[in-house]
């Protein structure tokens, strides 16, 4: 072994058997539309055709949290039409798929929740029009007055590019300040952890305090999530890394102040705002993730190989690529293949197979 491969090896080596577990550990969707349980995630997001989602993202400022709700409701406005017209600019020809706005944003302001919230029927409609007026699947977060039971809730509502209600996340984990045990000044806790079928793809969601606790992230990865959307009142970037790497999904974060940014499944940020503006991004759900191989080149062969058929993201400091199909008659796995390479996960288990061999067995557990 030569010293560049044994170095990266060293340097490398948590982070591959990290990924390998991350990914061999994922299971299947098992909601409608149910895939084929015969057919691992891997597998089947890498053998299927290119499937690009068009995504917009916010920082909207610290002082919204003082406007009355009809300005919230009108900035929920300004905001897309600045996404949607970032889309017509840097991508010319596609729409919005889908907007994240960041947690509370539909609220009135106040001191207690009970001042806050609003009804869905005072907000539904005002929401639905904003997602039809661009054709796009819109998450606005609102702090909720329900009833059937009554409570106040913090959630993400959910509407389709028809404005239709397509499903609302309460928010399971809000936050208790030390030495308070009221929880966000009268919310209840969420219990589900739904995942909601767009015509682009699989969404969950978690807001803010939610990014602390695992269960939910791990729940939506074994309800098939390829996106989590994280509505957040945070900028806090290392938990949505660390679970977007883990589970292999996208996370989208947006937030009213210092960063919201796209995660890629590698745990990198692909794309960011670092203050008050709108962002809007392209992500492919058909993906294929590769390691370090001197017959990769750090992307050059896979570019020379396909030209604009294909793209990738290389991390040189990562030994790591992140790489997908622009051809739609052509699956990301077909290409790599012609190329003689494997995925990481795949290829990590054919080396680990190989060490079992020469050493005549596992290592000892941990």
């Amino acid at each position: 072994m030569n010293l560049r491969r044994s170095l990266h090896r060293c340097r490398t080596g948590a982070l591959l058997s990290l990924a390998s577990a991350a990914i061999a550990g994922a299971a299947p969707a098992g909601q409608d539309p149910a895939p084929d349980p015969t057919v691992p995630v891997a597998t089947a997001r890498r053998e299927g055709l290119p499937r690009k989602v068009l995504i917009g993202t916010v920082v909207c400022g610290e002082s919204l949290a003082s406007w009355p709700l009809d300005r919230r409701l009108q900035k929920m406005v300004e905001d897309v039409d600045d996404m949607a017209a970032q889309a017509r600019t840097s991508y010319p020809g596609k729409r919005l798929d889908l907007v994240v706005l960041p947690e509370a944003f539909i609220a009135r302001p106040g001191d207690t929740v009970a001042a806050e919230a609003v009804r869905l029927s005072e907000v539904q409609d005002a929401i639905g029009a904003c997602a039809r007026s661009h054709g796009c699947y819109l998450i606005a977060p609102a702090l909720l007055s329900e009833s059937n039971p009554q409570r106040y809730s913090n959630t993400a509502v959910l509407v389709d590019r028809s404005g239709r209600l397509v499903g609302i996340y309460r928010k399971v984990h809000p936050v208790a300040p030390q030495g308070s045990d009221v929880i966000e000044t009268g919310t209840t806790p969420g219990a589900e952890f739904p995942v909601f079928d767009c015509d682009f793809g699989r969404v969950g969601i978690q807001i803010c305090f939610d990014m602390l606790y695992r269960d939910g992230w791990d729940a939506l990865a074994r309800k098939g999530a390829e996106i989590v959307a994280l509505p957040s009142a945070s900028p806090q970037t290392s938990y949505p890394s660390f679970y977007a790497m883990e589970h292999r999904y996208y996370v989208v974060s947006a937030a009213p102040r210092d960063h919201a940014a796209f995660y890629s499944p590698l745990g990198v940020i692909e794309a960011e705002a670092t203050k008050e503006s709108t962002l809007v991004h392209e992500i492919d759900l058909s993906y294929a993730l590769l390691h370090w191989e001197a017959a990769l080149e750090e992307g050059g062969a896979f570019k020379r190989r396909f030209g604009d058929k294909a793209g990738f993201h290389y991390y040189r400091d990562q030994d790591t690529g992140i790489f997908w199909s622009n051809d739609p008659s052509i699956p990301i796995g077909k290409m790599i293949a012609s190329l003689g390479l494997v995925e990481t996960a795949a290829n990590v288990e054919r080396i680990r197979e190989l060490q079992d061999r020469a050493r005549g067995g596992p290592p000892e557990a941990p």
